[in-house]
């Protein structure tokens, strides 16, 4: 896994905070999600990098536009990346471009509510222990929105597969989400669509791994940095809304149980290889093909039938370019 790069660590005075927003394509999100940080953000010790992810439009002007035109300048900026490698790519440009104490990654799609920043900072500070930071994310109209998650095993696969309750009653440790209402410390992981995370995670363990195109790589980002001795904190007095699928189709599809992109099973393949070996991904598709089958003579499987083939796809397998967001 990539590690920063050594003439990061240069003369410049290192800021407090540098907040990454990856753009592929969603100038509008963007711009909106500015706007929820404008007067959050306390220039110079604190900014905003917006990274274009090559998004092949004017998206990149549009924003760049809107960051001149509404004042924001003072604190936001636009890095244009020369190319679409991914989500996990995307973010470690955006890291790269700054020298900060703390980063902060997120999506597009997000609406920042007001004092979020300041409650996450003030978290860090209180409690040095941990690392990394989650906010607790809503949907638009204020409602809890699951954002802190199990590791992801071969088990959990029957259980999404399948759809059947008893199975989740049966084996709840491999049941991925966890419904958190307080602060919490030594989670497994918790969603990328926005993150808190000190410097010395990505100096001792990594930046994101860019073998993932899109999907796992935060899940895989904290396992190893909760394997570097690093903790994993939720804090849920700071809000985020998360207009999820608006940067990316995939949960939409998983949603409506249509087939997903090719790149979000090659990156299954490449979480489930890189943690459980080669036997641990057969068995998480048999088990897969086990909940399949099961869930389709009760006549409600959680997933569609041709995924049946997608999920033995190569963690090499390449992608089609659209998409980057998170």
């Amino acid at each position: 896994m990539e590690q920063m790069p050594n003439d990061s660590q240069n003369n410049s005075e290192m800021i407090e905070l540098a907040v990454v927003v990856l753009n592929y394509k969603t100038p509008g999100l963007v711009v909106d999600c500015l706007r929820s940080l404008d007067g959050q953000i306390q220039s110079p010790t604190q900014e905003v990098v917006v990274v274009d992810n090559c998004s092949g439009d004017d998206s990149a002007d549009l924003i760049e536009a809107a960051i001149e035109t509404n004042g924001w300048s003072g604190w936001a900026r636009i890095v244009r990346s020369p190319i679409n490698a991914g989500f996990a790519a995307g973010n470690n440009v955006g890291i790269k471009a700054s020298n900060a104490k703390v980063y902060m990654l997120l999506n597009s799609d997000t609406v920042v509510r007001e004092g979020a920043v300041e409650i996450m900072m003030r978290t860090l500070d209180e409690h040095p222990e941990v690392s990394m930071l989650g906010p607790q994310l809503k949907w638009m109209d204020g409602q809890h929105q699951t954002s802190t998650f199990r590791y992801r095993t071969p088990i959990t696969d029957l259980l999404v597969a399948s759809n059947v309750g008893l199975f989740w009653k049966l084996f709840p440790k491999h049941v991925s989400g966890r419904e958190l209402h307080e602060f919490t410390t030594g989670l497994d992981w918790v969603s990328f669509a926005c993150i808190a995370i000190r410097r010395e995670v990505f100096d001792s363990v990594s930046l994101l791994d860019e073998k993932y195109f899109m999907y796992f790589e935060d899940m895989a980002m904290c396992r190893e940095a909760t394997k570097g001795g690093f903790t994993i904190g939720y804090q849920p007095q700071a809000h985020v809304v998360h207009l999820r699928g608006g940067s990316s189709p995939v949960k939409e599809q998983t949603r409506q149980r249509k087939r997903r992109p090719a790149y979000y099973y090659a990156a299954r393949s490449h979480y489930l290889r890189s943690y459980y070996g080669l036997i641990g991904f057969v068995a998480a598709n048999l088990l897969w093909l086990m909940g399949w089958a099961i869930g389709s003579v009760r006549g409600r499987p959680g997933v569609v039938k041709r995924e049946y083939a997608d999920i033995w796809s190569s963690p090499t397998h390449k992608v089609q370019i659209g998409g980057g967001n998170g």
